[in-house]
């Protein structure tokens, strides 16, 4: 399954489990939002899945990940969004998890 595939599988199936997420685009991306706010999203650029994870302990795990770092949407003009976290293809399997940890 390629990378933006697995992405709508977890969308929808949130959208499909939780009454108050939405699903549309925001930043330039696909997006996951609760309540109109973002809380992860799809980087097409670098077919990776992107989380807000305001939890300091779920961040650091998720950084720690190989490949894994903070998000720019600036494209390195400003600094990276310090709650934001760029999950690579490669551990796609953590990506469902994530998105649960995002919506809190």
């Amino acid at each position: 399954m390629d990378a933006e595939a697995r992405y709508n599988d977890i969308a929808d199936d949130l959208a499909a489990r939780n009454d108050d997420v939405q699903l549309g685009q925001m930043m330039g991306m696909p997006a996951i939002k609760r309540g109109g706010k973002m809380v992860g999203g799809f980087s097409r650029g670098e077919s990776a899945m992107v989380f807000k994870l305001t939890h300091a302990k779920q961040r650091e795990s998720a950084l720690a990940l190989k490949g894994a770092h903070l998000f720019d949407p600036s494209g390195g003009r400003r600094k990276p969004m310090q709650e934001w976290v760029v999950v690579p293809l490669a551990h796609a399997q953590q990506w469902a998890k994530l998105a649960k940890q995002a919506l809190g």
